[in-house]
């Protein structure tokens, strides 16, 4: 049987925004995604901080490894409220949501 111990990947998340800023265009696309970057990394803190692997996620979930890749990764679609949900849950995990009134100009 696998291991589904959660080994978590080192990344130095500063360095790699210092390094990738550097490129024409990455500023804006970067700031474009700002809250879904956002909800990835809490979704990924949420699972590191409750020691589970993508698999034992899955699982709990009732769905596939690959599809918790695509979810917890930026840009590639945006999930509904209800697999926010699900995996908040899985996590251990309420989900909140909140509208906050913007600034003026």
């Amino acid at each position: 049987m696998a291991d589904l111990s959660y080994q978590p990947v080192k990344h130095d998340h500063d360095a790699f925004l210092a390094k990738a800023r550097l490129r024409p265009g990455f500023g804006e696309a970067y700031e474009a995604l700002a809250l879904e970057y956002a909800l990835a990394d809490q979704m990924l803190k949420a699972r590191a901080k409750a020691g589970l692997t993508q698999d034992v996620v899955a699982e709990r979930m009732g769905t596939t490894k690959s599809a918790i890749s695509r979810l917890e990764a930026v840009g590639r679609h945006t999930p509904s409220l209800a697999t926010l949900k699900r995996y908040a849950a899985a996590v251990g995990c309420d989900l909140r949501v909140q509208l906050v009134p913007q600034r003026p100009a």
